[in-house]
């Protein structure tokens, strides 16, 4: 069996590229960094070690790999493999949906009754399969796109494991936590379909996308940021700190909430289930960086993701949104130079007024009581941490003490 990873990566040789090479396929990477692709395409395996007290660690056989430039090769692996996946990032699947499209129209070319194909892409995000499929059909003709249709499927799944940034002096070496989850919904499948070894197959993904956004997803970048603020430079050092551990707890008690009215969830089950996550962040094998967490705060602070989403649920809902105020007001301060969006957004600030940039980026209108809210605690956020002036904030700072 032969299976498509795009993205030669973290979480492509970490997470996904094992779980395949476990369940019999040989994978092919798709990438851009050439040592990395040279290396894989010679050694035709790799090393993974598990960050647990042990340092477990096993090899990943029978991979290989191609460049993204050589798109007619690209191209025809696609369209010889029974499973093509993605780890490249959302923004970035705009850059690999040709090269699939045309693999899909190889396929469908060669063969009036071509084996299913499916194509998931394993980002960090609602929808993803979804956005790349309407990537792909961009690239097709249209009596190519009902073909398709019969043949091709791109299920959303959700895929959770921590892998952080990290160097080492064998390129292709790879560091990950023991814990990691790939849930796919079986009635976005085409008959006949070979289940992969170590995948979790539900009948809904709904309830288990959104645990995983509300807890992982919003628990991680709460800590970077309520981290960043009292100058963390990494997860663990920011976890160790009781104040920051128990407003990060604070936010997944919230979400969590949420989450028990939503789906029903039972509360001392999904309590446990915080403290599993919290305990991953704490991990003390990991040195995650305060920087990878953080990152892209645009993305983290847009409407449909990991902080406004539940804070506008749960407030729509009489329920309790203190502490995912506190972590929006902190993402809201987070001006880490080396960071376009953190930039970009502290420029906005500065330019348009919080108020603004609350409407507008942040779909919180004006007359919503949470941009008051948020607007106060930014206020006080400001003046509990005055080195923020030297990132930039002077004149904020300045009017907020006048």
């Amino acid at each position: 069996m032969r299976a498509v990873h795009f993205g030669a990566g973290n979480i492509g040789r970490g997470f996904i590229g094992p779980v395949l090479s476990d369940s019999g396929y040989e994978v092919c990477f798709v990438g851009r960094n050439k040592l990395k692709i040279a290396q894989l395409q010679e050694r035709g395996r790799y090393p993974v070690t598990l960050a647990n007290d042990e340092r477990d660690r096993f090899i990943v056989e029978n991979v290989t790999a191609l460049h993204l430039n050589d798109q007619k090769q690209v191209a025809q692996a696609v369209a010889e493999a029974e499973i093509v996946t993605t780890a490249v990032g959302l923004t970035a699947l705009k850059d690999i949906a040709g090269a699939i499209a045309q693999g899909i129209e190889n396929r469908l070319n060669s063969n009036p009754y071509p084996k299913p194909l499916h194509i998931i892409a394993c980002e960090n995000g609602v929808g993803s399969s979804q956005k790349l499929k309407n990537l792909v059909y961009r690239h097709l003709k249209q009596p190519l796109k009902g073909r398709a249709d019969r043949c091709v499927a791109f299920p959303d799944v959700m895929v959770d494991r921590i892998v952080p940034v990290q160097t080492h002096k064998d390129p292709l070496e790879i560091v990950v936590e023991p814990f990691s989850e790939w849930v796919i919904p079986r009635s976005e499948l085409i008959a006949d379909y070979t289940e992969i070894k170590g995948v979790h197959y539900v009948d809904s993904l709904d309830s288990y996308l959104e645990r995983k956004l509300f807890t992982v997803n919003t628990g991680h970048c709460s800590a970077a940021y309520f981290g960043y603020l009292e100058g963390c430079s990494s997860i663990q050092e920011a976890m160790s700190d009781p104040g920051i551990k128990d407003r990060v707890r604070g936010v997944l008690q919230e979400t969590g909430a949420l989450l028990v009215h939503l789906y029903g969830f039972d509360p001392a089950a999904h309590d446990r289930y915080i403290h599993k996550i919290m305990n991953r962040f704490i991990n003390p094998n990991f040195n995650d960086k305060i920087s990878r967490v953080a990152r892209s705060p645009l993305r983290k602070l847009s409407p449909n993701d990991r902080l406004l989403r539940p804070a506008m649920l749960a407030y729509e809902l009489g329920l309790e949104t203190s502490y995912l105020v506190s972590a929006i007001t902190s993402a809201l301060l987070y001006g880490d130079p080396n960071d376009r969006e953190a930039v970009l957004l502290q420029e906005e600030i500065r330019t348009a007024g919080l108020s603004a940039v609350l409407a507008a980026r942040l779909g919180v209108p004006a007359e919503h009581p949470l941009h008051g809210e948020i607007l106060k605690a930014y206020r006080r956020a400001c003046l509990r941490h005055p080195h923020m002036a030297s990132s930039g904030f002077e004149s904020m700072v300045q009017i907020l003490r006048g």
